[in-house]
């Protein structure tokens, strides 16, 4: 079988017999379980996945030597299998996995070496890396098999996706059933997303937050937001000018960016946006607007102000709740279409720009504002 059929087979299997283990040796289940279920590491599960599929289509192979520049005859390429089959497999599936190879990550690119139980990767947490070396090294001690780790990872992947969509399931239910018919004040849906972005690993949020006003708002601005790019795409591959990207409706000329920081806007900021992509940018924008966190310096508002009259484009630096707070009076009687919108654009995020504990949070920050 090619590394393919391999991969839907062991699918097949696992989900036939789901409650049945594959690896009976607590020691390895146990690392097995670290690997799959940490939410703080995902990349780790992606070299079990490519190492111990390459060792199951060539059992001729050393499942610790994921690098060809290694040069040894059992030696493979890692990210080949990871990229070619591992990607589209778990894509498919829907599993909680990065969506990017983990050979590109810093603790596992640029390297030639043998993965064995002492290597020293540099990674967080520490204790999924030992995990993941010593699982490797289990497979070449044939302590388990090679179909065991992959079949027992693959299980393990499933009951996780399982346990997520129940709980979503669970707090989408109960947030519907605490709804009351009356409606969420503006300072009260401000309060929500001012907490959810107060969150860990809230980045993505301030896109969010405007490219949700601007799908409640758009009917009426007849302005529409262009479909938001990946959140760990850089700008230079996407021709994106900037985070959010509105357009006239009809046209495809970009009338209107958003650059979003979760930290202070500078004038390097400024300087920059100006010359790396409203000049690069095929016709000219009107207004180039940054959203921030934080607070805005006297002298960043006052150089914004200054660039029109020097090139013809608006610069404004505008602060995240400030502009969501506006924009919610502004829009009153459509607050409630603002926060469903927000709801649908975070739920529908991947998992590596929006993780399920921070869909958790927000969806439990509704219910209890709604139940109160």
């Amino acid at each position: 079988m090619n590394p393919d059929q391999i991969l839907n087979s062991i699918y097949s299997d696992v989900v036939a017999a789901l409650d049945k283990p594959l690896v009976m040796q607590s020691e390895s289940l146990s690392r097995i379980e670290l690997v799959s279920r940490n939410l703080r590491n995902r990349a780790c599960v992606r070299v079990i996945l490519a190492c111990s599929l390459a060792k199951v289509y060539n059992p001729a192979l050393d499942i610790r030597k994921p690098y060809t520049e290694i040069g040894d005859a059992d030696a493979f390429s890692g990210r080949t299998f990871d990229e070619r089959y591992i990607s589209p497999f778990i894509m498919k599936h829907s599993l909680p996995c990065n969506p990017t190879t983990a050979f590109l990550t810093p603790a596992l690119r640029n390297r030639n070496t043998v993965l064995t139980s002492d290597s020293n990767l540099s990674g967080k947490p520490t204790e999924v890396y030992v995990a993941m070396l010593q699982l490797l090294t289990d497979v070449y001690k044939e302590e388990i098999t090679a179909s065991q780790l992959l079949g027992e990872t693959i299980r393990q992947l499933i009951l996780l996706r399982e346990e997520k969509k129940q709980r979503m399931d669970s707090l989408i239910a109960n947030l519907k059933s605490s709804r009351s018919d009356v409606e969420l004040s503006a300072e009260q849906i401000i309060k929500i997303i001012d907490q959810h972005m107060a969150t860990k690993g809230a980045s993505r949020l301030p896109v969010l937050v405007v490219a949700a006003a601007y799908h409640t708002a758009s009917p009426y601005l007849r302005e529409s937001v262009l479909p938001l790019e990946p959140h760990n795409s850089a700008d230079s591959q996407t021709n994106s000018i900037g985070d959010v990207q509105v357009v006239l409706d009809g046209a495809s000329r970009i009338v209107t960016c958003y650059e979003m920081k979760m930290r202070r806007v500078t004038t390097t900021d400024i300087d920059l946006a100006i010359h790396e992509k409203i000049a690069r940018a095929p016709y000219a924008v009107d207004n180039y607007i940054f959203i921030t966190t934080e607070t805005i310096d006297r002298e960043v508002s006052e150089y914004a102000r200054s660039i029109y009259d020097l090139i013809g484009v608006e610069i404004s630096v505008l602060d995240c709740i400030s502009f969501l707070r506006h924009f919610l009076h502004l829009f009153h009687r459509h607050r409630t279409t603002f926060l469903d919108a927000y709801q649908a654009l975070v739920l529908a995020e991947p998992e590596s720009a929006v993780s399920q504990p921070l869909k958790e949070v927000f969806l439990t920050l509704r219910q209890a504002a709604e139940s109160e």
